[in-house]
């Protein structure tokens, strides 16, 4: 099924496209553009960690206690829940472990000795650099589709970097899973009407000795899966297990969420949960 309207776009790195299955007036479409590209802006001016104007930089220079943004909460007790599920490996303040080109040696501080949330404040009792790259993306496309629900758009389906929100497709999506090493190679199908995929690989952001997923505690990359991918309800959900899953096993996880996942281990070999909505590649 071809949507009736389509847009494809670049925005906080990554390349997005958005499909509508269900027709809308030059005036309305038009409008979406704008009111979503303004959406994409503000969340980059609040947590992008490039922007020296951003939120989460005035945080990194000056301590005291600020005003949430109007939907962060929302961020926040995701990733409190998935910090505590992991024993801390899984932390916004990760970015005190970033450098410009990779990581430094500088293990992250404990969220309760530096950041406390309550209400709609943030607390910082010293200068912290917060990256919320672990779910941000899948806090964003869900934040785009509230856009779209919002205007009345109720068939659509957003692809921003193979992170994927579906909303009430009347035929399935069906979306090839790439081998990370081979992209080539499909380990299998999944398909999806209404919810999110998220995919996570170490591979597709590295650097010499590093890539994006590191424990924390121990600054060493971890080596546990070469490629996940996760379906839930939501794709703030979907994205932030995508990486969690390299660090926390899914049975810890599945206590508190909702979530079908698939998984290529170091031997190649694909792991999938019962209910993951695809198949194997038998070729």
């Amino acid at each position: 099924m071809r949507p009736a309207h389509e847009w494809a776009f670049v925005a906080v790195g990554t390349q997005w496209w958005i499909g509508v299955y269900q027709p809308l007036s030059k005036d309305l479409f038009a409008q979406l553009k704008r009111t979503i590209g303004e959406r994409i802006e503000r969340f980059d001016a609040t947590y992008s960690r490039f922007r020296p104007d951003s939120w989460v930089n005035h945080l990194a220079r000056q301590p005291g206690t600020y005003a949430l943004p109007p939907d962060a909460r929302k961020l926040f007790t995701f990733y409190r829940a998935l910090y505590e599920l992991s024993g801390g490996t899984i932390t916004p303040l990760i970015g005190e472990a970033f450098a410009t080109e990779g990581y430094t040696a500088t293990t992250p501080p404990l969220w309760d000795d530096v950041l406390s949330v309550g209400g709609q404040t943030i607390t910082v009792r010293r200068p912290v650099l917060l990256d919320v790259g672990a779910a941000g993306k899948g806090f964003l496309v869900d934040a785009v589709g509230e856009v779209l629900r919002g205007q009345g758009v109720t068939h659509f389906c957003i692809d921003a970097g193979g992170d994927m929100y579906c909303n009430q497709l009347v035929t399935d999506m069906y979306i090839g899973l790439e081998h990370p090493a081979d992209p080539a190679f499909i380990v299998g199908t999944a398909t999806l009407r209404h919810g999110s995929i998220c995919a996570s690989a170490p591979s597709r952001r590295a650097w010499p000795g590093y890539h994006q997923i590191v424990n924390p505690f121990t600054l060493e990359p971890v080596q546990s899966w070469q490629a996940v991918w996760v379906v839930a309800s939501n794709t703030l959900t979907a994205d932030g297990l995508a990486t969690a899953l390299f660090l926390v096993p899914p049975e810890r996880l599945s206590k508190h969420f909702i979530f079908e996942y698939c998984a290529v281990d170091s031997t190649n070999s694909v792991q999938w949960s019962p209910g993951f909505p695809g198949r194997p590649h038998t070729t």
